[in-house]
């Protein structure tokens, strides 16, 4: 207690330090560990389904629930007609949303997905609808607004009567969301619509619902369509673990960096550990021997270096712990933004306990090693200060020789003089560097230049998508040629995404006439197919149906089959990393007369809305739809930008407070250890100012030496972590923008805080004078 109140401020850095790393260390470990139990609650507490088959009615067949009637480990299943709305937009967030809307019969009863509303209006009307959380967390929608579906080139205009919880189907993630309307709004939305919109749903409960993939898996190699069935059919498959795994990507990807980030911090606690054990021994040798040649063992004197640490280390981790769950409601916010569900943070005191004694035996062990020193210190060389006899250092530096200003050549000297000091601060400006530049180059990718972003999730970066008419006298390829025409139209390219399967496995896939004419290539491994007989497809694919790189895999589409060959292995985080991609030469040979219907157009020198505006007058009567791309990709992308800079501030805001504190207390020390030396040399003529430059320039190599490795650490290094951080859900190579001109303002204004800073600390130097040194 005694060494504690001594040292009240390095004692308070220590606290700060300690608080920082358990608050960041519990929280990213209770979000990492509850996430997937919180998944789980919610399908049971919603009672939603393992598994979902979705078909249009002329997919369906009575086989198919006979099928699923006698596999093992089922406990439920029921079958309704749906609604289903493919392609169908909606504005969101700051763009607009175009995905396929499954629309329930609200009313219907069910013991499968039933409504689970968290708010709704108290009164009810005509076109009512109940639209997921995530519309109202992410969407930027309340209760009772506006909300039109555009479908088919018609707007059908509803309101928003509750926001309902749904574990299957609630994010944009999975392509297909959730909705529901009261039994006379859908009875008259079904009526207005085609047959190909009229669909079923089969749900499915398991007794265990780790092996809903496995029953996916199952139900497509078992597959008994009707004969009468059209290749324009579709039947999906959707569960729940595939779903919860791409759902909590990116809470993992935060929870991890806060893990990451904590465990820097507490390295920096460690070396802050280091340091002021070593100080202290210094400072106190001369009572260490006094200590020692009164009786005392080396052991008593080492347990009360440990116990000081020890109840520091402690106190500091309990009451981090209890910040982390003041501050889980911000991370629960975020978790429901990027999820759809409602996060109920809970106390976890297995958690609580490990993040504790993570810390704390951390603490312990450093401060014995140490501290280990003092049993080598004999009583009398203790009392002598610790100077031994021949205690002589060379010195490499003699002022007479030096070259350059007087001020200059003593900064370097004291610089020199504190090797281990030096050495401490490198390492801890280097850490803040690299993980402040990790934060800044994640959210650079997210937030501004998005490419990289996007291509993860195997889109092609085109501004405006325009779907054509398929029966209509001028076909596709004529109508591309027309557009590329037009002015501002820099390219046009036919891309198709359709389903279907490859060794009986249902993928989505990309179609397109040369990929080498596209912006994306999501193949990292091998090529994209060039001729008809080739395919790509993603390594999750390929973990799938056990085929590398020159195999051969049967594919199917419609009624027709036939042998392709592996050319590339692709990564996408889209459509739950599914995919694959075809020629258009490649998909003709199962389709003799399939035509593309999509285009995707790339702009320079005219805003989408003009362009779109443009395309509709000229060419109206052969396009069935237009989509605004880039306002689809802000709207989905807008809930990760919000998550990413969340993180980025946290960084960013504990970066600065701990080099404010490890400047102070670098700082301090020295002016404590060198007082004689600066009341001196203000007796001889130094002013206050010349000696807080000492300070500030005998640091400042150190500190610009630290910022530039952590800083190319940041570049070399982000990408390689990241693809690590994303390799389960299907990402293999990252290249995310290095934008060098934001990373050197970052490491600039790392600079700029800590010359500020030392400067502001060594205005304690004033207060040193020869007259107070001589009454002391």
């Amino acid at each position: 207690m005694a060494n504690i109140r001594k040292s009240k401020s390095a004692t308070v850095s220590l606290f700060v330090f300690i608080l920082v790393a358990a608050l960041l260390l519990n929280m990213g470990l209770m979000v990492n560990t509850q996430l997937n139990a919180f998944f789980d609650q919610k399908t049971e507490q919603l009672k939603d389904p393992h598994v979902t088959f979705q078909m249009d009615q002329a997919s369906y067949h009575p086989a198919h629930n006979e099928y699923l009637a006698n596999y093992s480990g089922i406990k439920e299943t029921e079958t309704e007609e749906i609604i289903n709305m493919h392609s169908a937009k909606v504005p969101f967030g700051n763009g607009e949303l175009k995905i396929n809307f499954v629309i329930y019969n609200a009313d219907t009863k069910r013991t499968i997905g039933p409504l689970n509303l968290i708010e709704k209006l108290t009164t009810t009307s005509i076109n009512d609808i109940y639209v997921p959380y995530i519309f109202k967390t992410n969407g930027g929608y309340k209760l009772g607004d506006d909300f039109t579906i555009t479908y088919q080139d018609r707007d059908y205009d509803y309101r928003i009567a509750g926001f309902l919880e749904t574990t299957m189907m609630g994010t944009t993630n999975g392509g297909v969301m959730k909705f529901m309307l009261p039994d006379t709004d859908y009875q008259s939305l079904a009526d207005e619509l085609d047959n190909q919109s009229k669909g079923m749903m089969i749900s499915v409960v398991m007794e265990d619902k780790k092996q809903s993939p496995k029953l996916n898996n199952d139900f497509f190699q078992n597959l008994k369509k009707p004969q009468t069935v059209e290749s324009t059919s579709y039947i999906w498959g959707l569960d729940i673990e595939l779903l919860k795994n791409v759902d909590s990507l990116v809470i993992k990807i935060i929870a991890t960096i806060l893990i990451a980030f904590s465990a820097i911090i507490v390295i920096v606690s460690l070396i802050v550990i280091k340091f002021r054990v070593s100080n202290n021994i210094e400072d106190d040798m001369a009572n260490m021997g006094v200590l020692k040649s009164i009786g005392y063992t080396s052991r008593q004197i080492l347990s009360s270096i440990m116990l000081q640490y020890f109840l520091i280390t402690l106190s500091a981790s309990v009451v981090g712990i209890a910040l982390s769950y003041a501050l889980m409601p911000l991370i629960g916010n975020i978790i429901s933004t990027l999820s759809g569900l409602v996060w109920i943070n809970s106390f976890d005191l297995i958690i609580n306990l490990i993040s504790i004694f993570f810390v704390t035996i951390c603490v312990v062990i450093v401060t014995l090693l140490s501290a280990f020193r003092v049993r080598k210190i004999l009583p009398v060389a203790a009392l002598r200060g610790g100077i031994q006899t021949h205690s002589f250092r060379k010195n490499y530096l003699p002022l007479e020789k030096a070259k350059g200003g007087l001020h200059f050549s003593l900064a370097i000297k004291s610089m020199l003089a504190n090797v281990k000091q030096n050495i401490m601060i490198l390492l801890i400006i280097m850490s803040l560097t690299f993980a402040t530049v990790f934060s800044v180059v994640l959210y650079y990718n997210i937030a501004f230049d998005k490419t990289a972003f996007v291509n993860l999730f195997g889109e092609e970066p085109a501004n405006v998508m325009i779907y054509a008419k398929p029966d209509t006298e001028t076909n596709t390829s004529e109508l591309l040629n027309h557009i590329q025409q037009m002015d501002q139209v820099r390219n046009v390219n036919i891309v198709d995404f359709i389903s279907i399967k490859i060794d009986d496995h249902s993928v989505f896939t990309s179609v397109t006439e040369n990929f080498n004419r596209l912006k994306n290539n999501v193949v990292y491994e091998g090529r994209q197919p060039k001729y008809e007989n080739e395919i790509s497809i993603s390594w999750v694919v390929s973990n799938q149906i056990n085929k590398e790189i020159g195999d051969t895999v049967k594919v199917k589409y419609g009624a027709e089959t036939d042998s392709y060959v592996i050319t590339g292995l692709s990564q996408t985080v889209g459509n739950l990393g599914q995919t694959a991609s075809l020629t258009m030469d490649g998909i003709q040979r199962l389709q003799p007369n399939y035509k593309g219907t999509t285009l995707f157009v790339y702009l320079d020198g005219i805003s989408n809305k003009d362009f779109i505006q443009n395309v509709q007058k000229q060419y109206g009567n052969y396009i069935a739809d237009t989509l605004d791309f880039d306002k689809q990709i802000e709207s989905q992308t807008s809930m990760y930008t919000d998550a990413v800079f969340a993180v980025m501030v946290i960084i960013l805001t504990i970066t600065v407070l701990v080099v404010v504190l490890i400047l102070y207390l670098v700082i301090q020390t020295i002016i404590t250890k060198r007082k004689k030396e600066f009341g001196v040399m203000k007796a001889i003529g130094y002013s206050t100012i010349q000696l807080m430059n000492q300070i500030s320039i005998s640091l400042l190599p150190i500190i610009i030496t630290g910022v530039g490795i952590g800083s190319l650490l940041g570049i070399f290094f982000t990408n390689p972590m990241l693809s690590i951080l994303l390799s389960s859900a299907g990402v293999k190579r990252l290249e995310f923008t290095i934008h060098l001109p934001i990373i050197t303002m970052v490491c600039v204004g790392i600079l700029i805080l800590s010359y500020i800073v030392s400067m502001l600390v060594s205005l304690k130097i004033k207060k040193i004078s020869a007259y107070g040194l001589i009454t002391e």
